[in-house]
């Protein structure tokens, strides 16, 4: 599909030297941080209207995230490897507000579903995707969505955490941001407050000039997630944040998604049965391709309606 289209009224962002990494989470425009709804502002030209009004901006010292996350819609979401179908089919919501847990077992198709709702997926050689990932009601792969504007609204956590080996802890942060010619003063609080969204100022504001992978691992994760809030995303996107870390950094985490799911929809693929239960609201359960069954945590561990879940939640396979 075409990735051409951006912005109206700016200059394409996607130069050699600006790309931003898909962890990055750049914005497309100088102008697009201050707008309320900029999932509407994808396509090229803009939407007639947009049903959601725009926000005020933060208060002093406020995490940047100033209005709830949007909703995801997948339909009939089909993911290629050259001719081998790895996802078939899916239809799915993830809804705003919630946290939403993927289980299943290895090579069922969980990340690359993932990978799918913010276009990462078509960046690996021979991939492609068929169907419709709708985003608040847009339709990402629309030809004339701009694949940055996707990647700055839905943000991505990877398994391992990845910092930028050569930046300081505050440069991380502001990596996005200086993308889009944040004015000096306004990225020293853009940081800030992303960092305390992560949980992470009280921890690093007395080294902000250090590498940030000198960071502890349960720190570089928060890094990174504090890297993707600095851009106001309205989704992130977790592929096992915690597989790598140790209990104490673990539960921080979960904490910390606890907090953010009030303003930005959270997508977790785990492997880990107690961890989904403790943070989603709601669990759906892959197995071969295709969604089993989908509910609410509780009712997907104490009594789902396929017995292929009931067989993986209690450890007969995976």
């Amino acid at each position: 599909m075409s990735t051409d289209a951006h912005l109206p009224g700016t200059a394409d962002p996607r130069t050699p030297s600006q790309a931003p990494t898909p962890s990055e989470n750049a914005p497309t425009s100088p102008n697009q941080e201050d707008q309320g709804a900029p999932v509407h502002q994808m396509l090229e030209p803009k939407p007639q209207s947009s049903t959601r009004s725009a926000t005020p901006p933060a208060p002093e010292h406020a995490a940047p995230l100033v209005r709830p996350g949007s909703s995801v819609k997948l339909e009939r979401l089909r993911a290629f490897y050259g001719e081998a179908e790895q996802v078939r089919g899916i239809d799915l919501e993830f809804r705003s507000g919630e946290v939403t847990a993927i289980i299943g077992p290895s090579g069922c198709g969980k990340s690359t579903m993932v990978r799918c709702i913010n276009r990462m997926h078509e960046e690996i050689p021979g991939a492609r995707a068929e169907g419709k990932v709708l985003l608040d009601g847009l339709d990402i792969y629309d030809p004339a969505v701009d694949v940055v504007a996707v990647r700055r609204a839905i943000g991505m956590v990877f398994q391992k955490p990845n910092p930028f080996p050569t930046m300081s802890v505050f440069d991380n942060v502001a990596a996005g941001l200086r993308l889009a010619s944040r004015k000096a003063g306004d990225l020293q609080h853009r940081v800030e407050s992303a960092l305390r969204a992560a949980g992470l100022w009280e921890e690093v504001k007395d080294r902000l000039s250090a590498p940030g992978a000198g960071l502890s691992g349960g720190q570089q994760q928060r890094l990174c997630i504090a890297r993707s809030l600095a851009v106001e995303p309205e989704v992130i996107l977790m592929d096992e944040p915690c597989s790598a870390l140790d209990p104490i950094a673990t539960l921080k985490i979960e904490e910390l998604i606890d907090q953010l799911k009030r303003h930005v929809t959270i997508v977790i693929v785990t492997h880990n049965m107690q961890q989904a239960a403790r943070v989603a609201d709601r669990t759906a359960f892959m197995l071969g391709g295709e969604l089993v069954e989908v509910g609410p945590t509780e009712k997907i561990f104490t009594n789902p309606d396929d017995p292929r879940t009931e067989e993986y939640v209690t450890g007969k396979f995976g």
